[in-house]
């Protein structure tokens, strides 16, 4: 027996019967998944003193309901762990924060996903990884907690491929995208204490990102070395946020993280440094996407990071001198943080 929105249905007990029902009913994102029986259901909510009729938001371009139950079913779909249901609650208040622009993050043609980063002790009391191979697979709460999202904006925002959600070549992100910043190897401040929380609350914040862009750098000595080749890396045509602006991520490995911090660079200046350096010489754009994205040829090269503000940084991965920048949707979107409310 299945239960979804709020229904029952009767399948037969047979992994391929269920599977197939839920795809027939366009409940899934093409992966198997796990019953949501009304027991399994049951104790996903006993993870959250919350009213299971309560809705957390209302999710687009279907705008329908998000309850608290809705965000269970779909996160033993997605085979979370009950423990796991906070940190989807928190990412889909975040998501709901209007700065974030959910509406136009699901219907855009652009290669987009909410990528939710979470920041806290409950890193270690979940199992997310936050070291080597942190964007990828083999860690069921990263997987299944970015699974869960994903569901919910699928089965009841109606973000499905060609209707609701019109990217124009999708990315694996969509599947899934979830980490935990690297806190234990961050020089600075991780990112929710920057927003305001202490060291000793977890919280959640979703990026409107495309996957990761590896930054490679095994020679560098200083930080002006590392940031020369991450304002290469970042300074390209190709991203939203070449034409129009906004707040974007650098996600740097432990190893180039060190060697700024070890220069004596904080995070600000970071962000100075390539808000100067990061930039696009006019000459690699064409006159006419000039004129269409700006209205006007600009007096000089085109700034990535066009105020300090508008670079977000974590760090993240393991051993190894590698980085990555995460372009965003564009200046029409921001990332959203939320406390991550875990039952007494």
């Amino acid at each position: 027996m299945s239960h979804l929105s709020s229904q029952l249905y009767e399948v037969q007990d047979d992994p391929e019967a269920v599977n197939q029902l839920f795809m027939d009913k366009g409940w899934s994102d093409g992966l198997p998944i796990v019953p949501p029986t009304a027991e399994r259901v049951a104790r996903m909510l006993a993870a959250v003193d919350m009213d299971p009729q309560q809705v957390v938001m209302q999710v687009p371009p279907r705008w329908g309901d998000a309850t608290v139950e809705k965000l269970a079913i779909n996160a033993v779909m997605a085979g979370c762990l009950p423990k796991y249901l906070p940190v989807i609650v928190a990412a889909c208040e975040a998501m709901a924060d209007p700065s974030f622009n959910l509406y136009a993050v699901q219907a855009t043609t652009h290669s987009c996903a909410p990528l939710v980063v979470v920041n806290g002790p409950i890193r270690a009391r979940l199992g997310l990884n936050s070291t080597a191979g942190a964007f990828g697979p083999g860690w069921r709460a990263n997987a299944t907690i970015g699974r869960a999202t994903r569901l919910v904006l699928l089965n009841v925002g109606g973000g499905f491929p060609g209707i609701g959600d019109m990217s124009t070549q999708g990315a694996p992100s969509k599947y899934s995208f979830c980490v935990a910043e690297n806190e234990e190897e961050n020089p600075w401040e991780p990112l929710h204490v920057e927003r305001g929380f202490l060291p000793e609350q977890s919280a959640v914040t979703v990026f409107a990102c495309e996957p990761p862009h590896n930054i490679n750098d095994h020679s560098g000595r200083s930080a002006a070395d590392i940031l020369t080749i991450v304002a290469g890396a970042i300074a390209v045509t190709g991203a939203n946020n070449a034409y129009t602006g906004g707040e974007t991520l650098l996600a740097l490995g432990p190893e180039h993280a060190a060697t700024i911090a070890k220069d004596g660079f904080k995070k600000n200046d970071v962000r100075e440094w390539l808000h100067r350096k990061a930039v696009v010489p006019l000459e690699r754009y064409t006159q006419d996407t000039l004129l269409e994205r700006f209205q006007r040829i600009p007096d000089g090269p085109v700034p990535m990071v066009r105020s300090p503000e508008d670079l977000a940084i974590i760090v993240l991965g393991g051993p190894g001198k590698h980085s990555s920048w995460l372009p965003t949707f564009g200046g029409t979107t921001r990332s959203a943080t939320r406390l991550i409310k875990e039952p007494r």
